[in-house]
């Protein structure tokens, strides 16, 4: 991927500070009751959901964490339908019953967000392996944080995948923590993108909280897997700026860690980019946030207006007829 332009770059910074403002909107409908359950927001991540989003293309399909707004979003969900998903409500993607951990749109290449650490990578390798079938010019693509690098599933999909030559990116965020255990607690490495030699792929470290470079290291990806040559792991190191969920104070992790990250915030780094060397200007910068406020302030109206399901579709969408029309219990 080519240096963007002022206009990409715009579109750039609006979909990273649309995650941004979606998750901080949403701990605030969380304060107010709103959102029952967890929400585990994915601020300070939004370059990699974004960068990645940007190089894949519409037969792609994706699978998610537990911090899954974020690569919803960037893949182009509607904020007014996540809400009225996270509030329970019938409007919502799921139809109020997946919430934040289980959102899914099949339409969108959206193969769901995940409870289990580390759960959506062999969904992705599942999908590659079909798309290799088919003689299909389409990737997966799996994102999942470093503690879910230590799973018996991240190295079972990843030695399939080089064995049998998928066409899968495997994204590790490397926000430093596996929920509250620094990385140098869980792990002997430094780089997690070490482990794709092991199982004969590439391995790709990039700073992520650079969208450019995150958007460029997929493109590059995601044409070696189109060519049938196979899978890559990529690490973005980047940083959560808030606790493992919302609630959680993240007293475990140092101040100068934090103040030296909190330096580096990706919507920061790519808005000062902007102004100093692609032609924006601040009102440009300032328009582009004013927008997402408003679209997100519209979506939230209307996710609250939305209707609650009936106890009476309580099993609706749990069991589904077999083939010889029987009901699956």
């Amino acid at each position: 991927m080519t240096e963007v332009t002022r206009e990409e770059g715009l579109d750039l910074l609006g979909r990273m500070i649309l995650i941004r403002r979606f998750e901080e909107k949403a701990a605030r409908q969380r304060a107010q009751g709103l959102i029952p359950g967890f929400l585990h927001p994915y601020i300070g991540q939004e370059a990699v959901a974004t960068g990645v989003c940007a190089a894949l293309g519409p037969d792609d399909v994706l699978t998610s964490t537990h911090r899954g707004h974020g690569h919803m979003i960037a893949r182009g969900a509607d904020p007014a339908r996540m809400y009225a998903e996270l509030f329970g409500r019938t409007a919502g993607y799921n139809k109020g019953k997946g919430g934040s951990l289980h959102m899914i749109d099949v339409e969108l290449g959206f193969l769901g967000a995940n409870g289990i650490v580390g759960g959506g990578i062999p969904l992705a390798t599942g999908a590659a392996l079909q798309f290799k079938r088919r003689g299909s010019d389409a990737l997966a693509v799996t994102f999942f944080g470093d503690g879910a690098s230590n799973e018996g599933a991240f190295h079972e999909s990843l030695n399939l995948a080089g064995l049998w030559n998928l066409p899968v990116l495997y994204v590790c965020e490397n926000n430093l923590y596996g929920e509250f255990t620094r990385q140098d607690k869980h792990q002997a490495i430094t780089d997690i993108a070490d482990r794709a030699t092991s199982y004969g792929m590439t391995g790709v470290v990039v700073d992520g909280n650079d969208v450019e470079a995150v958007a460029a290291v997929t493109a590059e990806a995601a044409a070696r897997a189109r060519a049938g040559e196979g899978p890559t792991l990529i690490e973005a190191k980047t940083y959560r700026h808030r606790g493992h969920f919302e609630g959680d104070m993240a007293k475990y992790r140092p101040k100068d860690e934090v103040a030296h990250w909190m330096g580096r915030d990706p919507i920061d780094l790519l808005a000062a980019k902007l102004v100093a060397e692609l032609g924006a200007t601040e009102d440009d910068v300032a328009s582009v946030r004013d927008d997402v406020d408003k679209r997100l302030d519209e979506a939230i109206a209307w996710a609250a207006e939305q209707d609650h399901p009936s106890p009476e579709d309580a099993l609706d969408h749990v069991y589904v007829d077999s083939h010889e029309g029987a009901a699956l219990r």
